[in-house]
């Protein structure tokens, strides 16, 4: 099996991809040659990388019949000083609502799509470190770093 996506350039500095049928818009800002249509590429790798873990965590606690009431993501790249631009390092904030009988539930689905499932972790855990924090109603209930990465 395999992922094929095409992209076609529309002028200036814009791309259109087109994913699974979907029209994904990339162009740089005005200061750079581009007219601002769209995001810049580089962070769709952090939006690949929290709709990957974000839909294992919901699959995984719909699986176990629980329920949050909200849950959010922040993820943020450190990106590299010189050139090439890549990210060097990234770290995950997961924000649950909810009743504290689920509390468990949803830090054990983090911890399944960081250790098991999610593909583009996963991968990306092979070049850069990936750290997370998981919040509960505000409260921190788990955090995998050991060090400060990201400022």
């Amino acid at each position: 099996m395999t992922h094929e996506i095409e992209t076609q350039w529309m002028g200036k500095m814009q791309f259109n991809a087109l994913v699974n049928g979907h029209t994904v818009v990339m162009d740089a800002p005005e200061r750079l040659g581009g007219e601002d249509n769209g995001p810049i590429p580089k962070p769709f790798v952090l939006s690949a990388l929290s709709g990957c873990t974000g839909m294992d965590v919901i699959a995984i606690l719909k699986k176990a019949n629980k329920q949050v009431k909200d849950f959010n993501m922040k993820v943020t790249g450190e990106i590299s000083k010189q050139a090439p631009i890549e990210y060097t390092a990234m770290h995950i904030v997961y924000e649950f609502v909810g009743d504290n009988d689920v509390k468990q539930s949803a830090l054990n689905a983090v911890m399944d799509s960081q250790e098991k499932y999610c593909g583009i972790s996963h991968m990306l855990k092979k070049i850069i470190p990936i750290t997370w924090n998981v919040t509960f109603n505000g409260q921190l209930i788990f955090t995998n770093k050991k060090e400060t990465i990201l400022s």
